[in-house]
C-alpha cells in the first residue's frame, strides 16, 4: 500500500495552469463583452462625436 509517486515540478506547473485558467474564466465573465456590444458602443460614440461636431460655432479671427 505505498502511496502513488508525483513530481512535485509537474504537479506545481499543473496547478499554476489551472489557477491561470480559472482566472482567465473570471475575468471573461467580469469584463468580457460580444463583438456586436463593442460595434453598438464604438457607433453611437461615433455618432455622439459627429452631432457634437455638428452643433459647433465656428469663429473667424478678424485682422484688425
Amino acid at each position: 500500500m505505498s502511496a502513488e509517486i508525483v513530481n512535485l515540478r509537474q504537479f506545481r506547473k499543473k496547478q499554476a495552469r489551472s489557477d491561470k485558467e480559472k482566472q482567465a474564466e473570471q475575468n471573461r465573465i467580469t469584463f468580457g463583452r460580444t463583438k456586436a456590444e463593442k460595434n453598438l458602443t464604438t457607433t453611437l460614440n461615433e455618432k455622439s462625436a459627429k452631432a457634437h461636431e455638428a452643433g459647433r460655432i465656428e469663429t473667424t479671427k478678424t485682422e484688425d
